[in-house]
């Protein structure tokens, strides 16, 4: 999720570590912690656009990572702590606390973590958008209430472990809602006789209650939306966007080409512009709620070269009149 989400849940897990011996530098040190694994960033000076979106979260979204990494910075927190009142032990479970907890949490989103690298499966639960004001503002102010607390103050403790029931709570909520949604899509394919292969939903931005939906067919894919507060039951599905995947049969095994499809899981359009191709992945969605019209977010554009490797160059998105897309979208998520 943002740095901000990941920054409160760092230093909860901080403060439930080492709290009552340290005080807020838990806090502190909990929140450093929390924004490592998002340090893959920094990759992309070092690589191409390409292999660095391959790369984010991998390695440092692993479980090994946290293994290895936890002991590692408890070391270097105690050359500069050299106090006695928090063993190696204990940094080191604070460390690995506040690490893992990062790759969970992002487990939830669209995107979701390789916490098992080296193994290339890719976790993502998709039930939580990447900002969500309502899982990291109770969090939030939970822990700003905690660092206003002496230290060895019972309420402290009670405080954040508040933030952290509140936030869990709210994410056990947005499983219950994608649960709904899936429902309500599945009926009205059934209903309306859509015949599809697979369908996959994810929220839409800063909510949990309008749920969008990818459905593949056996040549293209479909797109809709269902609002928890919905009082219509029928649900309006987009025309069929083709595939197009052939178009991709004399070039799939460039090292650029396969690194997109294995970004894109599967879910992509191909389209023919002039002697280039148009990659759209599918998977973050469309800006709007006009799911005939609104422009795609991810597309690459592909050079297809009468010789050598076929290169892929990331197209900017097309974000146009925000302030309006986001009021249809309010509307929307408001019910039909």
């Amino acid at each position: 999720m943002d740095s901000l989400t990941q920054i409160v849940l760092g230093a909860a897990m901080g403060e439930a570590v080492l709290g009552k011996k340290i005080g807020n530098r838990a806090i502190l040190w909990g929140a450093v912690a929390g924004t490592i694994p998002d340090l893959d960033v920094f990759v992309r000076f070092f690589t191409d656009p390409i292999t660095a979106t391959e790369m984010h979260r991998g390695f440092s979204h692993s479980l090994l990572f946290c293994i290895i990494a936890s002991p590692v910075f408890a070391w270097l927190t105690l050359k500069i702590h050299n106090r006695r009142d928090a063993t190696f032990r204990d940094w080191t479970f604070l460390f690995f606390l506040a690490l893992v907890t990062h790759p969970l949490l992002d487990m939830h989103t669209t995107w979701g973590t390789q916490f098992f690298w080296p193994f290339e499966v890719k976790i993502a639960y998709k039930n939580i958008f990447v900002v969500d004001p309502l899982y990291t503002i109770p969090f939030l102010i939970c822990m700003v209430a905690v660092m206003f607390h002496r230290r060895i103050n019972p309420r402290r403790s009670v405080i954040n472990y508040a933030g952290i029931i509140l936030s869990t709570s709210y994410m056990i909520l947005t499983f219950v809602f994608k649960w709904i949604g899936i429902q309500a899509f599945e009926k009205n394919l059934h209903d309306q006789k859509i015949d599809y292969v697979e369908i996959d939903t994810k929220p839409t931005p800063f909510n949990s209650l309008l749920w969008n939906a990818q459905i593949e067919t056996k040549k293209g894919y479909k797109f809709a939306y269902y609002s928890i507060l919905d009082s219509k039951s029928e649900i309006e599905f987009s025309h069929e966007f083709p595939k197009n995947h052939h178009l991709l049969k004399k070039i799939k095994d460039d090292k650029q080409i396969s690194q997109i499809l294995k970004i894109a899981d599967g879910w992509y359009t191909l389209e023919e512009e002039g002697k280039d191709l148009i990659f759209t992945d599918l998977r973050f969605g469309q800006f709007g709620t006009d799911i005939n019209n609104s422009p795609f977010l991810w597309k690459y554009r592909i050079k297809v070269p009468n010789k050598g490797e076929a290169r892929v160059i990331r197209m900017e998105p097309k974000m146009e009149n925000v302030g309006e897309v986001f009021d249809d979208l309010w509307k929307r998520m408001k019910g039909n």
